[in-house]
């Protein structure tokens, strides 16, 4: 399977990085994949960065790349949007990087809300109540306001444990509400298709490799291409064991791929 692969797509924290900890094997692999004359992007649920913010973070860790390298559900988002909600103001409850990133493709932002005309909801690391008041009394006194979500993640990874993400807010926002949104990122198969598009590569050259069942591995599944599990960020071999959803492949971490890659 990976000596077929051409085009690899990593989620980044929990597979590639942990936090601001990047893994000892990470600057390697990815010089193997080139090497080899494959193709990697980063692809990452979290909305709560920008593309050039990844950049600048990768860039303190010792990676060199460009925004070219990057699939962000933000981006997703926006391309989703572009395609059934185009020139529509928008209410995000998201961070600033977010709202930037998705007015460079062109929408405007506000937060009066007689203006709004969707709703977006990202993993928002500069939350307010103020913001889920908002939210919760746009979705309860415009019942046709579209409803969309970057991502289903309920967790983000930290050094020292695991934080709310958007799925979690989405998850409250849902119990006041009665509303659930349109979700973009993974598991959706979006990302994984706009890459496979955007590079010109088949399912068969494809693997996502990924640190969550429910989230990089489903979206590789949902997409038709090989999937690789990582045991190096959230989850277990009691989570694998649980999931009816099974990857191809399953790692302690992405350091393992290295020794294959240098076989080749």
């Amino acid at each position: 399977m990976v000596r077929n692969t051409k085009l690899y797509l990593f989620d980044m924290d929990g597979t590639l990085y942990l936090g601001s900890r990047l893994y000892d094997f990470t600057k390697e692999l990815l010089s193997e994949i080139r090497r080899t004359g494959g193709k990697y992007l980063f692809i990452t649920n979290n909305s709560s960065k920008s593309v050039a913010d990844y950049v600048k973070k990768l860039s303190a860790m010792g990676i060199e790349a460009t925004q070219e390298d990057f699939l962000t559900s933000s981006q997703a988002t926006a391309y989703y949007l572009k395609q059934h909600h185009a020139g529509k103001k928008l209410y995000v409850c998201g961070t600033r990087s977010l709202i930037a990133e998705l007015e460079r493709e062109g929408f405007e932002a506000t937060t009066e809300l007689d203006e709004a005309e969707c709703i977006v909801m990202g993993y928002d690391t500069e939350l307010t109540y103020q913001k889920l008041w908002d939210v919760s009394k746009l979705l309860l006194t415009r019942k046709d306001i579209p409803y969309i979500a970057t991502n289903p993640d309920l967790v983000c990874p930290t050094e020292f444990g695991s934080v709310p993400d958007c799925g979690s807010f989405c998850i409250g926002i849902k119990n006041a509400t009665g509303r659930e949104p349109v979700v973009i990122g993974k598991p959706s198969p979006l990302m994984a298709e706009l890459a496979m598009a955007k590079w010109g590569y088949e399912k068969e050259q494809t693997l996502v490799i990924g640190d969550r069942i429910y989230t990089d591995i489903k979206s590789g599944l949902n997409a038709g291409t090989y999937t690789a599990l990582v045991l190096s960020g959230e989850s277990t071999l009691q989570t694998l064991e649980e999931s009816p959803d099974k990857p191809h492949l399953v790692l302690q971490d992405a350091g393992q791929l290295l020794k294959v890659l240098k076989t080749m």
